[in-house]
């Protein structure tokens, strides 16, 4: 062979299962209605006693979610071979909640609450990519 080269073709892109993204969108969807909720018991920590227990609560779960973001985007990707940006999103998603919960613990409103309303504001972006299926218009 002069100076040719072969390359094996490319192995086709499987799609994401039914049931991977079907878990996906309802792990992000958790996630936001947490998010939600989280929104609504920081005012009414400010207002009532039970505000602090609800917030702490919701602040679980919203990490909770979290992590089963993180679980449901690498168990689509994984076996459907599915796209890893969803991973990408999960782990920022963590990583920000996790910061969330140290400034929260610190007790540091300062930064604990823009930084949640930054949370709430990716969730619900993060909500219409699925939700509308992340289609993006043609070049």
């Amino acid at each position: 062979m002069s100076g040719q080269t072969t390359t094996a073709p490319a192995a086709p892109a499987r799609p994401v299962t039914a049931r991977g993204a079907t878990a996906l969108k309802a792990a992000i969807g958790l996630q936001a209605a947490a998010l939600f909720f989280q929104a609504g018991t920081a005012g009414a920590l400010l207002v009532s006693p039970t505000g602090a227990l609800l917030h702490d609560v919701g602040s679980r779960v919203m990490y909770g979610a979290a992590m089963l973001y993180l679980l449901a985007a690498v168990l689509a990707w994984r076996p459907g071979g599915g796209p890893s940006r969803p991973i990408l999103y999960a782990t920022g998603f963590l990583v920000l909640a996790s910061v969330q919960v140290v400034l929260g613990v610190a007790h540091l409103p300062a930064f604990h609450v823009p930084l949640g309303v930054t949370l709430c504001a990716l969730g619900v972006l993060d909500l219409a990519r699925v939700l509308t299926g992340g289609a993006r218009p043609a070049r």
